[in-house]
């Protein structure tokens, strides 16, 4: 099926719609915006198998990966309409007036946050549903009380024109305003940037690789009004292997990461690109056991043509970099639209020189940094940029053998792992799924969990305003019955 790039018309329309949408979307009660966000969910799942056979058609994922897919983006749905049907993530504050105090008075002073307005949402090439068309931005742009404008992915049109559809009949259902949600299709460049680029744009949530979201982030800060860029891009993940714990377990600890590296073809954002660890015995054991497990993995499909292209390239690149030497890697050599499981490994010295090294590889494949001794594993750690996650495969009392390290990882890194990997990002609270630059374009926010909903709204005071003028998260009677800060005290009265 083709779809038709949205013209600067078009696109202007849809923003005017939206502006209009959020004047009165952005004061509807949680419970309505619930109500909204649970259809949405609920329609999602009415598609049945008709939406997994396309996506699978589309994006070479297989059938079970899609079905949890779809559960992941369902359930986010419902956490968020738990979440504005709670009303607390408006952190309500309200100082009342001190009129007596001395020297001078104290006004009566409240705040609360409140949507930004229209935010457009990218589709992600590798999660066609949980980071797409209702994914974690959309949904958590929506929940806050922003209209939601998303450009299609061009590599599964057809399944965000699916999901789309089912937004649509959500909203139908829930009596949203027309405008509250909108899907546009742009193969090119144009469509994005004229998205972002539209004075009304208040907002964007993106997902891919580093060049395209530095672009929309630049672009976004040369308007005459800038607006944040809420983009997730570029991440290697390292894993660091301390050596008394890989002497130990380097078999259990090769086998382990095998399974990371080479999950989903190796597309993910969270994939473990990079290993550091000190020259021992240990390690080379770890290095021998992690390529002969990568030997076994067959090529897989990548999503789609443009990902597989991009590996080869990338890893063409890395291999062709000085001191660096191929460990294993899959028996068969797959053809062009596949990826091929490959480790590789460098000295830290060629690491520090060479900051070719460092850049992400999106695919199955990782690269051994070996060091000679902790001085230098510490400095390759001190060389790496923002990442997503960080993980250390350890005894917890060696540790006070590199007292510094977990300081660094902070510095890092949004996620810290203690024996573990880094693929799979659990939906809950207290998930941070973010990191400094480049990983993303703003690390003090999470594009997964409940804490998503605070990248597309502010914070506004109220002073000296009657009950009868005031939001009702922030009435002295507290007619929703919400929890809020009241004279530094939480609390539902």
């Amino acid at each position: 099926m083709k779809y038709t790039d949205a013209t600067l018309q078009e696109t202007s329309e849809v923003l005017n719609e939206s502006h209009i949408a959020f004047l009165s979307y952005k004061n509807f009660s949680g419970k309505k915006k619930a109500a909204f966000l649970r259809a949405i969910a609920d329609e999602i799942e009415a598609l049945g198998n008709d939406l997994v056979h396309t996506t699978m058609k589309e994006t070479n994922l297989p059938e079970a990966r899609i079905v949890n897919e779809r559960g992941r983006t369902t359930s986010h749905c419902r956490m968020f309409a738990d979440l504005v049907e709670d009303g607390s993530w408006v952190e309500a504050r309200i100082d009342t007036a001190l009129p007596d105090r001395m020297p001078s008075p104290k006004p009566d002073i409240r705040k609360m946050l409140v949507p930004i307005g229209p935010v457009v949402v990218f589709g992600a090439a590798n999660f066609p549903l949980a980071y797409s068309t209702a994914g974690g931005d959309t949904v958590s742009a929506l929940a806050a009380g922003c209209p939601v404008i998303v450009k299609a992915h061009p590599a599964h049109a057809e399944t965000s024109a699916m999901v789309a559809g089912a937004i649509q009949k959500a909203m139908e259902k829930t009596g949203m305003p027309k405008g509250t949600f909108q899907h546009v299709f742009g193969s090119g460049f144009e469509v994005g940037q004229t998205l972002v680029k539209h004075p009304l744009t208040k907002a964007v949530g993106f997902t891919g690789s580093l060049a395209g979201g530095k672009a929309l982030f630049d672009l976004a800060n040369q308007r005459p009004e800038p607006i944040p860029v809420f983009a997730e891009m570029s991440s290697i993940n390292p894993v660091i292997l301390l050596p008394e714990t890989l002497q130990r377990d380097a078999e259990t600890t090769a086998s382990k990461l095998a399974g990371s590296i080479t999950l989903g073809v190796g597309q993910f954002c969270t994939n473990p690109g990079l290993i550091i660890a000190i020259e021992n015995d240990g390690l080379n054991r770890f290095a021998k056991a992690l390529a002969q497990e990568i030997e076994k993995v067959l090529p897989g499909n990548m999503l789609h043509q443009g990902i597989a292209d991009n590996y080869a390239t990338k890893l063409k690149q890395a291999l062709a970099q000085k001191g660096v030497s191929v460990e294993g890697q899959s028996a068969e050599e797959g053809n062009t639209s596949q990826g091929r499981p490959l480790v590789a490994s460098a000295p830290a010295e060629e690491f520090i020189k060479n900051p070719l090294l460092a850049e992400e590889v999106f695919g199955p494949f990782s690269l051994i940094i070996r060091c000679k001794h902790r001085d230098e594993f510490h400095a390759v750690i001190n060389r790496l940029h923002g990442q997503l996650t960080a993980t250390v495969v350890a005894d917890e009392n060696e540790f006070s053998n590199h007292k510094n390290l977990l300081n660094v990882l902070i510095e890092k890194a949004g996620r810290l792992i203690l024996n573990g990997v880094p693929t799979g990002v659990e939906v809950c609270p207290a998930m941070n799924h973010g990191g400094p630059y480049p990983a993303t374009t703003d690390s003090r926010f999470t594009a997964v969990g409940i804490d998503a909903i605070k990248r597309f709204a502010r914070p506004v005071s109220f002073q000296n305003f009657s009950d009868d003028l005031l939001p009702d998260e922030l009435k002295s009677s507290n007619p929703l019955g919400i929890w809020r800060m009241v004279n530094g005290q939480w609390g539902k009265n």
